[in-house]
């Protein structure tokens, strides 16, 4: 597998399951810290298949655990 069709998976399916599970209960429930935190999640998640375009590994390493952050504080903002 090519480092672009590789991006092109991650941004697409990582993106849209945050969009599709995260945001999508954030509008149900109307909570807006999970939301937005889903929100920044997604776009985060989306902007690291750049870096595995350009083959910049550390970028990409601090966009992921960025965005795992972003996804815990939407689990717990959702939960609590």
């Amino acid at each position: 597998m090519d480092s672009e069709h590789f991006a092109v998976m991650l941004m697409s399916v990582f993106g849209a399951l945050i969009l599709g599970g995260l945001m999508a209960a954030g509008i149900a429930w109307q909570d807006k810290p999970t939301f937005l935190f889903a929100l920044a999640g997604t776009v985060c998640a989306w902007s690291a298949a750049f870096p595995v375009m350009f083959d910049k590994p550390r970028i990409y390493g601090v966009l992921l655990a960025v965005c795992v952050v972003l996804i815990a504080g939407s689990v717990v903002a959702f939960i609590n």
